[in-house]
């Protein structure tokens, strides 16, 4: 049972860098406190992990066959991938860290489902293309309601929060539902856990890591790539949930910060290539390269180290 502890570290990776992607906008913007964002996101993650956080873990069931060792050596790669791009500030994506930590092991041990794999890859690929678009026509939507309704600027400021905070409840929603299986979902495939116990054990971790450190990684989603203000702020959290929970029923765990990075580039466009740091998103990319490799490369040196000093995991 020890070694779910690399769950929780996997979890807690994926709060730390993936809270920036629900409320990050929205703190930068002061439409809500950080706390209470916070507090916000541990409450419906564990709510959206609970009710749906069972729907993405067969993809990763299929794309290879796990002991209960190698699903240690899988979620402890993965976080700490994680864990160094939360230290560098790059949003990076969980679900290619633990993808890239399975395929990794499973060249060593078996054989990879390239079909599986290249459908999640195709997934990868759309989710910051639809997010972005989802946001930009979001984006010329809200212009054209608050523009209909005249609304003054206490009204509009108000409009906003208000949003803003269910948009952010959506969005923790469906991290939950979507992300829980990049954290206990290979100790629920074989067997260890029950979906209840991966759910909960994910969410709490998941949780701890936003409350505690995920502030780092909220400068670079909030402010670094463009400057979107409130109302962007707004549309970018919800055009992220809305893309992230489609994944969820479709059954592939996708990267949040993919969606929050194409929502937030998508109001970008609305203004003009100008306003969008391109800089800052080169990088971002690079880390999302990064990741899945940086991720089975560890993963690899795991399995070695294992069969090397095999009393280690005993």
């Amino acid at each position: 049972m020890w070694r779910v502890i690399s769950g929780v570290f996997m979890g807690w990776s994926l709060g730390a860098n993936d809270a920036a992607n629900i409320f990050g906008t929205g703190v930068t913007s002061r439409l809500i406190r950080f706390r209470t964002a916070m507090g916000l996101l541990s409450v419906f993650v564990l709510i959206g992990a609970v009710t749906e956080g069972s729907k993405c873990m067969h993809s990763l069931r299929n794309l290879g066959d796990l002991g209960i060792n190698q699903a240690f050596i899988c979620t402890l790669s993965a976080a700490l991938a994680m864990t160094i791009l939360t230290v560098l500030r790059i949003p990076a994506s969980t679900s290619q860290a633990i993808v890239g930590a399975i395929i990794g092991v499973t060249l060593l041990v078996s054989s990879p489902n390239w079909k599986q794999f290249g459908t999640m890859v195709a997934c990868w690929v759309m989710t910051p293309i639809g997010a972005a678009v989802i946001g930009y026509l979001l984006y010329r939507l809200f212009d054209a309601v608050l523009y209909l309704r005249v609304l003054n600027t206490r009204q509009v400021e108000r409009f906003l929060k208000i949003t803003m905070i269910v948009a952010g409840c959506y969005g923790s929603y469906a991290l939950g539902a979507n992300n829980l299986a990049n954290t206990t979902g290979v100790y629920v495939n074989t067997g260890m856990l029950s979906v209840t116990q991966g759910a909960v054990i994910g969410a709490l971790a998941i949780g701890l890591g936003a409350i505690t450190y995920s502030h780092r990684v909220i400068e670079t989603v909030g402010n670094r790539i463009t400057l979107i203000g409130p109302q962007g702020a707004v549309i970018a959290t919800l055009a992220h949930s809305i893309t992230v929970h489609i994944y969820t029923q479709i059954g592939v765990p996708v990267s949040s910060s993919q969606a929050i990075v194409g929502a937030v580039a998508g109001i970008g466009f609305v203004r003009g290539m100008r306003a969008v740091n391109r800089t800052v998103l080169g990088q971002i990319f690079l880390g999302w390269l990064m990741t899945p490799v940086l991720a089975g490369l560890l993963a690899c040196g795991g399995i070695i180290l294992m069969q090397v000093y095999p009393s280690w995991v005993h």
